[in-house]
């Protein structure tokens, strides 16, 4: 099973890798964007699988995934 992740692109480091933040630290993940239609910029989220860029996100949807997760995360926190 997969758990895709919305990644934020940081930095277009060429025509086809962006530098995408991943969390809210410091830990960044080179990704291809060959398999994208078109090129995404700064800002836009994308959904990665094997370092690759599968497609890109609505921006509110991808706030409110990672919203999602973190209330997960805190709620099991608590739980143990």
């Amino acid at each position: 099973m997969c758990l895709a992740v919305p990644l934020q692109v940081a930095l277009i480091e060429s025509e086809s890798v962006v530098r995408c933040r991943v969390g809210e630290g410091d830990n960044f993940l080179s990704v291809s964007t060959q398999l994208l239609p078109d090129q995404p910029v700064v800002g836009d989220y994308l959904i990665i699988h094997a370092g690759f860029a599968m497609r890109k996100l609505d921006p509110q949807d991808a706030e409110e995934t990672l919203k999602l997760m973190r209330e997960m995360v805190a709620a099991n926190e608590a739980a143990q």
